[in-house]
Order: structure tokens, then sequence, then C-alpha cells
């Protein structure tokens, strides 16, 4: 049976999962996603390349890499997964510049250990000052040379369609709008977009409001209150598309909060 838990202090959201015949829909998110294969392979596509993490892989998503993932096999899989905010990580590690990760997946036991630490703290509701050091300890080991790159520039035009997506989340996506700011035509549009994030437009876009509407529940816990802010249609709108992205409903998610 597929099982989702979900927790946060620290500003960090733990996730514990194990999956069988779940698949998530692809997606990114605006965190770094670093976790660890307990059981099973973790199987996912990830800048149109298949990645395979086994028992112990640690994997490293940057923020806005878009994937997939799904159970190598009918034997199902088990893993952790953190989610830190590039600024909080940029604060633990006093680099001036957001760091990205050059290699998708790496077996480090002491790395493996620390991700551990953090996420069973969190996950056991620990005291948030003692999920403020293991943080810090996780974010010493990240900042390795093999580990990590500078950060690519992103394309102007894309970084200023996004900026224009961003500020619509409340509303449908108006590409004609994008496009004529842009001046670019519509197919040109989602070539550069998808050339440089790895999604389409829209599929960006309705990650945007799912994020949005995860961080309003983490807020308000109101659930309906975030279904009127990001434009869902009603509940079941947003449940479908939230349970794509994290593996369970709004619902269920904001019960993991409480």
């Amino acid at each position: 049976m597929d099982r989702f838990t979900y927790k946060k202090s620290a500003g960090v959201t733990a996730l514990s999962a194990s999956i069988t015949d779940f698949t998530y829909k692809k997606h990114s998110h605006k965190e770094y996603a670093i976790g660890v294969t307990l059981r099973g392979i973790q199987h996912y596509n990830l800048d149109g390349s298949l990645q395979l993490s086994y028992q112990n892989g640690v994997m490293l998503f940057n923020p806005e890499q878009a994937h997939d993932g799904m159970a190598h096999d009918e034997t199902g899989l088990d893993y952790v997964m953190l989610y830190i905010e590039p600024q909080l990580l940029l604060e633990a590690t006093r680099q001036k510049d957001i760091i990205r990760f050059s290699t998708p997946i790496v077996y480090d036991a002491r790395l493996q250990q620390r991700i551990l630490s953090l996420s069973n703290a969190i996950l056991s509701e620990k005291d948030e000052a003692l999920c403020n050091e293991l943080l810090l300890s996780l974010t010493d080991s990240l900042i390795q040379p093999n580990l990590s790159t500078e950060n690519k520039k992103d394309n102007a035009l894309v970084r200023k369609a996004k900026d224009m997506l961003h500020t619509n989340l409340q509303s449908v996506l108006k590409l004609d709008e994008i496009c004529k700011e842009l001046d670019l035509s519509k197919f040109q549009f989602i070539r550069l977009f998808k050339a440089h994030t790895g999604i389409s437009p829209y599929q960006y876009f309705l990650n945007c409001k799912i994020e949005h509407a995860k961080q309003l529940i983490e807020k308000n816990r109101d659930i309906y209150s975030a279904v009127a802010e990001c434009g869902f249609v009603d509940l079941t709108h947003l449940n479908r598309h939230f349970k794509g992205v994290y593996g369970t409903t709004a619902f269920e998610y904001l019960s993991h909060l409480n």
C-alpha cells in the first residue's frame, strides 16, 4: 500500500514514503529535494535521462529541476526526502550564490546518515533546536566540490516569463499576454521555456499553483482558502493535482501538519 507522511520543522519539510503502484507526474519543486533510498530502486527521469537510485543512494534535486518518479519494479520502494528552501540553504552554508548539484545520485555514507538523522528528527517531532543543529550538520556535508557547481544563469526571457506566471497564480494561464510581452510566437515561447526548464509553461504554472496552495495550507491551515486563492475550480480539482506531485491529497497533507 502506498504511504506518504509529511512533517515540517526548522523550515524543512520531511517526507517518509513507501510506494508500489504510485507514479509521480512530471513536476518540479522550488526547494532543493535531498533524499535517501531505503529499500528498492527509485526510478525517475531527470533532465532527459533515466536515473536509478538503489538502496542507500542519496538523491540530489536542484530547485525547479523537472522529474517524475516511481518504484522500479513490483517489489516497491521506501525512501525519505527533505525539502529545503534555497534561501535557507544559503544561510546555513554561508554561500553568496545559489549552488547547483552536479551529480543527481551519490553513495556517501556520511551524507546519507546526516539526511536520515534530520529526517528522523523532523518526522518524530523532536525539538526544533535539535532539527536546526542537524540541518547545519547536513549542509556542511553538501558543500563539496564533487557535489556542487555554480549556478547557471537563467535565460532572461524565461526568467521574465516565470515572474509573469508567479504574479498570476489565481487565474488561468494567459499564454497570449506572455508571448506578446516577450515578442515571441506561442510555439517559440513553449520551445524556449521547455528547453530551459525541462517542462512546458503549463506544467510549470500548474506546479507553481500547487506549491503556493501547499504554502497557504501550511500557513493558514485552511484548504478552501487555498482553493480560492490559487484559482482551482474546487477541492477535487486541487486534490487531483496535489496528489500527482506530493502523493497525497491536500486534505491528507493538512492532517499531517496538525
